[in-house]
């Protein structure tokens, strides 16, 4: 099975990879596992005023402060993932790269605003466009 991993670096991936290992059938080396981040995307105001090689850089750096407590906690477990980041919304981005996967694994959190009173709003947008299977740890 190929299993997307959608990490953010909050509490609540943490709250997600804590799941997966105390429930094996969701881990173990019969699955494929991709862990993305997705980074959002500079204003095109504040664009301009930065050096070229910074922009270059930002998504694959903020990505990878993202994916390092990943790795190390998912190789402490014997798992073995592929690592991408995009740049973009995070709900549409995770909806779109979820279509090449079997099951698609996220946190999620309530925010207090009616429309986010039970899920974290990129949760929401997720749940309402994604034609994958969707597993939402809380």
């Amino acid at each position: 099975m190929k299993i997307l991993l959608a990490v953010d670096g909050s509490e609540h991936t943490k709250h997600m990879l804590a799941w997966l290992v105390t429930h094996p059938e969701w881990l173990g080396s019969r699955h494929q596992y991709t862990v993305l981040n997705v980074v959002p995307p500079i204003p095109p105001h504040a664009m301009e005023f930065l050096d070229p090689d910074v922009l270059r850089a930002y998504g694959p750096d903020q990505a990878e402060a993202v994916f390092e407590p990943v790795r190390v906690f998912l190789a402490r477990h014997g798992i073995e993932a592929t690592y991408t980041h995009r740049v973009g919304y995070a709900g549409d981005e995770i909806s779109d790269l979820a279509k090449d996967h079997d099951m698609l694994v996220m946190g999620s959190h309530g925010r207090g605003a009616l429309s986010s009173l039970v899920m974290g709003s990129v949760a929401t947008r997720v749940l309402g466009s994604c034609k994958t299977p969707v597993l939402l740890i809380r």
